[in-house]
């Protein structure tokens, strides 16, 4: 098998939490070398979540396949090891709210200095300027600032957030996609490093997909529409005998297939369900219509028919269902990890398919410190340099 694409990229992670993790966890699944510097205290989310025989599975799952090094960076010792570190990098990332990594000492200037090709890649809540600068930011409040939130629930019902953390999770995706590219910019002989920035308000607000297109086009708020779709119909939730199925006909070859299999063919001779504009019009009759239809039925059966007619379809299924999901287990979507001195771990797999470099588990997410001295060994670190570092919180 040939080497993983990002292979001898060498990744200096300062990230916390989520979001930097969450990238940097991508990069390593790639290949690249992550070494997660953290504090004598550990990344928070060590801390968090359920626990197998000592270990947070929600930090097993976003730190696979890297390294831990602990370094005080409030210490003389541990900034000069961080700058190390930095020297032999292609990447150093951050998720600080901007200018702390500044004040630490390491500006561009000094970043310039001490490695003219390096990558920044930093994510933050709202940006490197601008009126929100100096805010802090967490999902929650990302969702409701981005417009992601304004847009989820019923019309009648209050904003609603995601259950995922889908702004932490976006910022980290487009973070590794930047990277990313970064990377292969170099590759194709691009001199110098650069900055590479995403936030979670603004990429969450990229998501807005159709509904800020929409608002673009007519100047008006799109309105909650719970599981109706916006500007299809009919779209969403259908009540079965013993269960809902979820049916997304977007578009009139798709509705025309449903009409079909609904003995509904005649409702497109109205002209109130004649046309998608039509259908929205009168949104609340056209649902009611097929849900009758739906209701005469099971889930299995509609599932089952739908999917034979090429009607998109599918049934509402909650984690334990996704986990045992005969579709995702087929794609090696579950994964169970042995983490030493824990047992077996159990998390999602990899989203992306490659074929001839696939992505693999090449390390279990490790211990505070695991690696330490072994890095600082690379770094070529004595005995005694090593021991100074150990003696101000290093393990």
């Amino acid at each position: 098998m040939s080497q993983l694409p990002l292979t001898g990229v060498r990744v200096v992670d300062l990230t916390r939490i989520l979001a930097g993790p969450f990238c940097s966890a991508l990069l390593a699944d790639m290949g690249a070398d992550i070494i997660k510097v953290e504090p004598p205290e550990g990344d928070p989310i060590r801390g968090h979540g359920h626990f197998v025989n000592g270990l947070s599975t929600y930090f097993a799952q976003f730190n696979r396949n890297k390294r831990s090094i602990v370094l005080d960076l409030y210490s003389d010792a541990g900034k000069a090891a961080l700058a190390e570190l930095i020297r032999g990098a292609d990447v150093l990332m951050e998720n600080y709210r901007p200018g702390v990594l500044d004040r630490m000492g390491f500006d561009q200037a000094r970043l310039d200095d001490l490695n003219p090709d390096l990558i920044l890649g930093s994510i933050n809540g709202y940006g490197s300027d601008g009126p929100y600068v100096d805010r802090p930011a967490f999902d929650f409040i990302a969702q409701a600032m981005s417009g992601f939130m304004s847009t989820n629930g019923g019309a009648d019902t209050p904003p609603l957030r995601s259950g995922a953390p889908v702004g932490d999770l976006i910022a980290g995706l487009y973070a590794a996609f930047g990277i990313t590219c970064a990377v292969a910019g170099k590759s194709k002989g691009n001199s110098g490093g650069q900055r590479v920035e995403a936030t979670l308000m603004g990429g969450l607000s990229s998501m807005l997909a159709f509904l800020s297109a929409e608002y673009f086009a007519t100047g008006k708020v799109p309105a909650r529409t719970g599981n109706d779709h916006p500007v299809v119909c009919p779209y969403g939730l259908f009540r079965a005998v013993d269960g809902d199925v979820a049916i997304a006909p977007a578009g009139d070859v798709f509705v025309h297939r449903l009409f079909r299999i609904l003995d509904m063919s005649h409702v497109v001779e109205d002209p109130e369900f004649a046309d998608n504009t039509a259908r929205m019009e009168n949104r609340a009759r056209m649902n009611a219509m097929v849900d009758e239809k739906i209701g005469a039925g099971t889930v299995d059966h509609w599932i089952d028919v739908l999917n034979a007619a090429g009607v998109p379809c599918g049934r509402v299924q909650d984690i334990e269902q996704v986990i045992n999901d005969p579709q995702l287990r087929s794609q090696n979507m579950i994964l169970s990890v042995d983490h030493p001195g824990h047992g077996e771990i159990g998390m999602m797999g990899f989203p992306v398919k490659l074929s001839e470099t696939p992505c693999t588990i090449r390390l279990p997410a490790p211990e505070l410190g695991a690696d330490t001295e072994a890095i600082l060994r690379e770094l070529g670190y004595d005995d005694e340099k090593i021991d100074i570092l150990r003696n101000i919180g290093a393990k």
